[in-house]
């Protein structure tokens, strides 16, 4: 199965993989059709699907099937087909914002800053726990920037004016109270009670620990695009495992957040292997690993 999915890929594989995507959303949301919002789910599946795209964009998988096969994997494995409204938005604006940001348009990146602080800011809005998305950003454009100052004032003027407009209607309708969730940490931080689904993600764990090792080994044999492109994974990585961490409790659909590093990296990962054996082995054990997370979030909840 891994020579088939190293294969390159072509213009029908993405339309392909959403239209499969889209029967996982209608198979797990099919026995309970009443209790399901429409609207949450469409948002998700939309940003989800943009998810897709940004594997050509990013480029760091030599355009296989690998990536968007692991991607749709991981989706199947944590969607549990009900999502929370602010967390569907915020798949969709973190899908657009990485599409933007990594355009190899310069100037649409240039002119797009005050869109990206605009969205970041009602995503913010809807949904606080994405705050690190934020932190995310502001680090790429100080790291990528030829003109920090002028593109960080874009940005805050951008989250300025959708933040302006929402204290202007939330007076309009009578809400003057300040919403302490608007504040980092304000929400007690309490360990799960029970990590048993968690478990069988370990051997994920282990391989993007690999990963992460074998890629800073050979940081140096790397193209300067390489690292930088990889670098941003890694950044955007940690931005969404901070929400994870701090957030997301028992509410596991959360880990969809990591959904499109993980594919990257691991897939990277599994095309560099020296040994066939190897990578079917590997592609197989996560095969495995989400079928076995899957059914047992089945079994205890």
């Amino acid at each position: 199965m891994f020579r088939l999915l190293s294969k390159e890929s072509n213009i029908f594989s993405v339309p392909a993989y959403i239209g499969f995507l889209f029967l996982i959303f209608l198979s797990l949301n099919l026995l309970d059709f009443k209790s399901i919002n429409v609207i949450s789910t469409i948002i998700t599946f939309t940003g989800i699907s943009l998810g897709y795209f940004l594997f050509n964009t990013i480029a760091l998988n030599r355009f296989s099937h690998l990536p968007l096969f692991l991607y749709t994997l991981f989706v199947a494995a944590f969607y549990d087909g009900t999502i929370d409204m602010g967390l569907s938005i915020t798949f969709l604006t973190s899908s657009i914002v990485l599409l933007i940001l990594t355009s190899q348009n310069d100037q649409l990146r240039k002119s797009s800053y005050m869109l990206v602080g605009a969205l970041l800011a009602f995503t913010f809005l809807v949904f606080p726990p994405s705050w690190p998305m934020t932190v995310f950003v502001i680090f790429h454009i100080i790291g990528t920037s030829a003109r920090v100052g002028l593109n960080l004032f874009r940005l805050l003027f951008g989250s300025i004016l959708i933040v302006l407009c929402y204290f202007g209607l939330m007076y309009l309708i009578g809400y003057t109270t300040w919403d302490s969730s608007f504040f980092p940490f304000s929400i007690s931080f309490e360990m799960p009670k029970s990590y048993d689904p968690l478990y069988f993600l370990i051997p994920i764990i282990v391989m993007i620990l690999y990963a992460l090792a074998d890629h800073f080994k050979h940081y140096n044999e790397k193209s300067p695009i390489s690292r930088y492109k990889y670098t941003f994974v890694l950044v955007f990585s940690l931005a969404q495992l901070i929400t994870i961490i701090f957030y997301m409790g028992v509410q596991y659909e959360y880990l969809l957040l990591l959904a499109l590093p993980t594919s990257i990296i691991i897939s990277r990962m599994l095309l560099f292997l020296p040994k066939y054996w190897m990578q079917e082995l590997g592609l197989w054990m996560v095969v495995f690993c989400l079928a076995a997370f899957k059914i047992a979030i089945f079994v205890h909840y």
